[in-house]
């Protein structure tokens, strides 16, 4: 309540009367506006003015509060803010003391939408050169989606009409609300956590507003870091969001997202055909090859009984040539054995002659006995080998 005219008020006084009167009649409200004169000083707060054509107000976003806005926050901006109206004590300043921002109207948020676009781009996010390919035959599959939305039960329906083998989990998350932002990046970091052929981001189609989760940046960071090929099909054919740009692969619609996916039951026959026809080919060449090589081997390969026949030809040689060894060497010795006596004729020493005698008898026995033991051996050798050459004849 006021206090009474003739009472005298301080400045302070009446600011504070003022700002009293201000938080009890206003209350909590919500106002729509362009941002101006955006502030962001070293304590986290924010600061900046609220205006349309005809009037303005400043406000105020605390750090506890501001935290939790998704925009990308810059002056031009058309806003909706909720909060409480105040003033400013200090300064007299009639402000408003915001708890909550969002975009007002589309036309905002396709310019936040432009900026995020432009912002992760700029940092390679959608490059071409990041994208990975999706395996031709997947078997296991993670969606992450509702588990009560129609976008589920289309893509649920294509793989079972197309590769029921397929293995599919479900990691059921809100795809629209303030909460959807959070339970998607949470959903995404499960699913890269799991081993997984194929990460699908799948909802129907709506408004711009309906689908603001997948044009947030934290859920496009979190796509971004998953280290399994992603697939985006959110909303419709003409609807696109920054899921799709981030992702290894945009999909029309949920169906096509199924679709992309999965190979048909004939794409797989004729996948298996064309396998058999390059196995049958290889089997082909294959004993092409080996039956040229053992036709080769063949040619190089010597009859056994002929080497064997060779084998014993060469000891008859062998044996040829001992015994004429033998006897020349013998016919030496008794050239020279006669030549020994004519000489020792000549001298007539008995004794010598004698012992001379017996000399040569042994050296000739020794010889001899030398030469048998040698030509045995040579023999038995022979025979061995022979034998040998014998044991391993295919004809045997």
């Amino acid at each position: 309540m006021l206090v009474p005219s003739q009472d005298v008020l301080s400045v302070s006084q009446l600011a504070r009367q003022a700002r009293l009167l201000i938080e009890q009649h206003l209350g909590a409200i919500t106002v729509e506006g362009e941002l101006s004169n955006f502030r962001k000083p070293g304590s986290g707060h924010w600061y900046f003015t609220l205006k349309d054509d005809a009037a303005q107000i400043r406000c105020a976003m605390f750090a506890g509060r501001n935290r939790l806005v998704r925009l990308p926050v810059a002056d031009g901006l058309q806003v909706r803010i909720s909060g409480r109206v105040s003033l400013f004590e200090p300064r007299g300043d009639f402000q408003i003391i915001a708890n909550r921002m969002e975009a007002a109207g589309e036309g905002a948020l396709r310019a936040a939408f432009e900026a995020l676009k432009l912002k992760l781009a700029d940092e390679g996010l959608f490059d071409d050169e990041r994208k990975r390919p999706l395996p031709e035959h997947p078997r296991h599959i993670t969606i992450i989606s509702s588990a009560s939305g129609a976008a589920l039960r289309d893509v649920l329906h294509v793989i079972e009409r197309r590769f029921p083998a397929l293995t599919v989990l479900l990691i059921p998350s809100t795809v629209q609300g303030n909460s959807a932002e959070g339970q998607l990046i949470r959903a995404l970091e499960a699913a890269s956590r799991i081993p997984t052929d194929i990460v699908l981001i799948t909802r129907g189609g709506g408004s711009l507003e309906d689908l603001w989760a997948f044009n947030l940046e934290g859920v496009a960071r979190a796509i971004a870091a998953c280290p399994h090929p992603t697939v985006s099909a959110i909303g419709h054919q003409t609807d696109f969001t920054i899921t799709d740009f981030v992702a290894d692969f945009r999909a029309p619609t949920p169906s096509a997202a199924a679709e992309l996916i999965t190979p048909t039951r004939e794409d797989l026959a004729n996948e298996f055909t064309g396998h058999i026809d390059r196995l049958q080919r290889t089997i082909t060449q294959e004993f092409r090859h080996r039956r040229q090589h053992l036709e080769h081997l063949q040619t190089r390969l010597v009859d056994p009984a002929k080497e064997l026949e060779a084998q014993m030809q060469r000891i008859d040689d062998l044996e040829s040539r001992s015994l004429r060894a033998w006897t020349g060497c013998k016919d030496r010795m008794a050239n020279r054995l006669d030549t020994s006596i004519k000489s020792l004729a000549l001298l007539t020493p008995d004794r010598r002659i004698r012992e001379f005698e017996r000399t040569v008898a042994i050296r000739m026995h020794g010889l001899q006995r030398a030469f048998e033991t040698l030509h045995r051996r040579h023999r038995l050798t022979l025979a061995g080998s022979a034998r040998a050459l014998s044991a391993i004849s295919p004809l045997n």
